[in-house]
């Protein structure tokens, strides 16, 4: 088992000096082309000394994700399922991480700085029109900033058609969750949840 900093070294070679150099203290343009072109992003929250992670992912069109200045991201926080856990998490530990990609794209961007929730006008209703307006937005200083190599994409094979499965290799979503937590009431179909799902996106859309 690996205990120590020292144990995990002898395993890996020294990183190479542009691996250090290329984190950013903020967005410079290719960072913020990267967000602008980015329909997607996976936001990694903690809840505090002794609260698990929480990794939760967060889309909308590309550029959804506005770039207020070289430090300053604005995420809107769009509906989900009203557990709230990256929310809550943000209210006890600001701390927060961030993976976007761009389809087609084999490279990321990772960003690392802290977080806060605001609900005022000025910052929600900068998105009414182009996407939606949301109920809030999370407001994100930067602290670091920097691409992350093709590897792991390049491995997985993320973005080839051929790479891609049938949705109907796995049961529907509804199915599995009702297996798990032992409900006797049929579950809802894959294709009434998706159809559901949007009417809901519609109808944020048809709020402004």
């Amino acid at each position: 088992m690996i205990t120590g900093e020292d144990q995990l070294r002898q395993l890996y070679a020294m990183p190479a000096e542009r691996a250090l150099r290329k984190q950013q203290a903020a967005l410079d343009a290719h960072c913020q082309r990267f967000i602008a072109l980015s329909p997607l992003c996976v936001l990694a929250t903690g809840g505090g000394a002794g609260a698990l992670m929480d990794a939760s992912p967060r889309g909308g069109a590309p550029g959804f994700v506005h770039v207020h200045d070289a430090q300053t991201l604005w995420i809107p926080d769009a509906g989900g399922n009203n557990r709230l856990d990256s929310l809550s998490n943000l209210l006890h530990d600001p701390r927060i991480g961030l993976l976007f990609m761009v389809p087609g794209v084999n490279e990321t961007l990772r960003i690392n700085g802290t977080a806060r929730l605001r609900d005022e006008p000025a910052w929600t209703g900068h998105f009414a029109g182009a996407h939606f307006t949301p109920k809030l937005v999370i407001e994100v200083q930067v602290r670091e900033a920097y691409l992350h190599c093709a590897k792991a994409l390049m491995r997985s094979r993320l973005w080839q058609a051929e790479a891609q499965v049938e949705r109907s290799v796995l049961p529907s979503m509804n199915q599995m969750i009702h297996a798990q937590i032992g409900l006797d009431t049929p579950p809802e179909s894959q294709a009434a949840m998706e159809q559901r799902y949007q009417q809901q996106i519609a109808a944020e859309r048809a709020q402004d």
